[in-house]
């Protein structure tokens, strides 16, 4: 690119990601071969159980929500990355749902994040 005098202009370019939390979803019921594809807890009553599947950004405040969700009740905690900003919990339905809840509202509410609903199948 070139301005009027002929000089060639630089330009930089730089993303920053927003603080928002962009997918939130609750499976309920999964089968079985889920769980043992993504490496979660075996020992899980299958009837009754949820993985609840997060993404946030920026990444690291999958760290935050982690915390969160295990301690707002009885979930495991399968899978945190404060890379990609991913969070897998799991555990009974209505845990998940709550923790997941839990997490929504405190970034939305507390942390100022823009949130997406939480869908559930």
């Amino acid at each position: 690119m070139e301005n009027e005098s002929n000089q060639q202009i630089r330009i930089v370019q730089e993303t920053v990601a927003g603080k928002e939390i962009t997918f939130a979803h609750v499976m309920g019921g999964p089968a079985p071969i889920i769980y043992q594809k993504l490496g979660l807890n075996p020992q899980v009553d299958y009837r009754s159980s949820a993985i609840g599947i997060m993404n946030m950004t920026p990444p690291e405040s999958a760290v935050i929500a982690s915390d969160i969700a295990v301690k707002s009740g009885n979930v495991y905690l399968g899978f945190a990355d404060r890379f990609t900003g991913t969070l897998i919990i799991t555990g009974e339905i209505s845990e998940v749902m709550s923790a997941l809840t839990e997490v929504v509202n405190y970034f939305r509410d507390s942390l100022g994040y823009v949130v997406c609903k939480i869908t559930k199948r």
